[in-house]
């Protein structure tokens, strides 16, 4: 079996999109979370934060590519772009059956989706509609553009399980190196924000109704009172190991292990025994114990029963845990995006030897408590990385990351 490297990241976030810009947010605890005005225009909508992308500009793609591209596909190919470069991939790499891609999103773009229904509506036909809606709406359409933008001849995987959908993308991505099936994989996924995601969240009580900007979510903590949606997109560009070996690669770490499986109970509520097995399996294809992990980047949206679920079955991994924190308090809950932003945030962790605190994490809930919050940032060697998402459906995937030596 491969070794898989990971040699190149890219992200669009609500707290920048540049790696040092990012970093630097998460050092200075700043978030991304802001008031959207517009959202008071929907009826019976009590949500008013989110988690907003800015400062990116889709010029920097052909018009010839964007054509077909919804918000998040854009997001998602100038992630890509910017992994790519920091990778130094020849296109003549990219360009061949020897690489591939695996990205995913929850949906296609929402405001194209909510665009063309409205158009069918009103005209009750189809003489608005244009031919590249469906591009831009289909489940694929990130990966799909990608692709194309790209000229990547190699296999396309685009999983679609909502919050575990880029963790998915990734783990695939470095099981298709792994096997041999491929010498590149470009991983990730992407989502674009609109009003009717939070109101999903709304409805079924698991959103946060607070107004104060940066003052949710708040993951473990005794006040929380639910998610907050956020927007983006990420990429990793994942290696044969000897491959990027071969051509001199910056290597930013590997991948050592990766496990996804149902938890065959309930379509929204979690349960924390299919969390402990997806985590221990993780940790079993890697071949470690929970000892030999030096942080867990844990999903903790700052939903009641998610987060107290998740914090039952991270006690049940043994005694001596790690420590735990999680980072949607600075981007909200980027849905398809949250995998991939946690990988980055865990690998720029484990570059500078820092752990980054959970953010407002002021009093930890008596149901998350037993597990060691990381509360404050502070320097300690980080080798190695668990990071896990969980997404209705009670799909479940972790990663196990290390620091290349």
């Amino acid at each position: 079996m491969n070794r898989v490297a990971i040699t190149g990241m890219g992200i669009i976030s609500p707290i920048g999109n540049l790696p040092q810009e990012v970093w630097q947010a998460l050092v200075q605890g700043r978030s991304g979370i802001v008031c959207v005005p517009e959202w008071e225009e929907v009826k019976e909508l009590k949500v008013s934060l989110a988690g907003v992308c800015r400062d990116y500009d889709p010029k920097k793609i052909k018009r010839k590519d964007r054509r077909t591209m919804g918000r998040m596909a854009v997001m998602a190919a100038l992630s890509a772009i910017d992994a790519l470069t920091q990778a130094g991939n020849p296109p003549g790499v990219i360009q061949s059956h020897r690489s591939g891609v695996a990205m995913g999103s929850t949906t296609g773009s929402g405001e194209v989706i909510q665009a063309l229904f409205n158009d069918v509506h009103e005209t009750r036909g189809i003489s608005r509609l244009e031919g590249t809606a469906f591009m831009k709406i289909m489940n694929h359409s990130v990966a799909a553009n990608l692709a194309a933008m790209l000229g990547v001849e190699g296999r396309v995987i685009s999983p679609c399980a909502a919050c575990a959908t880029s963790t998915q993308s990734i783990g695939m991505g470095y099981e298709t190196i792994r096997g041999g099936f491929q010498d590149v994989m470009i991983c990730g996924g992407a989502d674009e924000l609109h009003f009717s995601t939070a109101g999903i969240f709304d409805v079924l009580n698991a959103a946060s109704r607070q107004k104060e900007p940066g003052g949710s979510p708040r993951p473990f903590d005794d006040r929380r009172d639910g998610l907050v949606v956020g927007e983006g997109a990420g990429t990793l560009i994942l290696e044969n190991l000897d491959h990027a070996l071969e051509r001199k690669a910056d290597i930013l770490g590997e991948i050592i292990g990766f496990e996804t499986l149902c938890d065959g109970a309930h379509m929204t509520t979690p349960r924390d025994r299919g969390m402990f097995r997806c985590m221990t399996r993780a940790l079993a294809s890697a071949g470690c114990t929970i000892g030999d992990i030096d942080y867990i980047n844990a999903h903790a949206t700052g939903t009641l029963v998610g987060d107290a679920a998740e914090s039952r079955a991270i006690a049940m991994l043994g005694p001596d845990l790690p420590p735990v924190g999680a980072t949607k308090g600075y981007t909200g809950h980027t849905l398809a995006a949250s995998g991939v932003m946690e990988a980055i945030f865990s690998l720029m962790m484990m570059a500078n030897n820092t752990l980054i605190p959970t953010r407002n994490l002021e009093s930890v809930a008596a149901d998350c408590a037993g597990i060691p919050h990381v509360r404050e940032t502070f320097k300690t060697r980080v080798d190695t990385v668990m990071t896990s998402n969980f997404a209705f459906g009670g799909i479940n995937a972790t990663l196990i990351l290390k620091k290349y030596v």
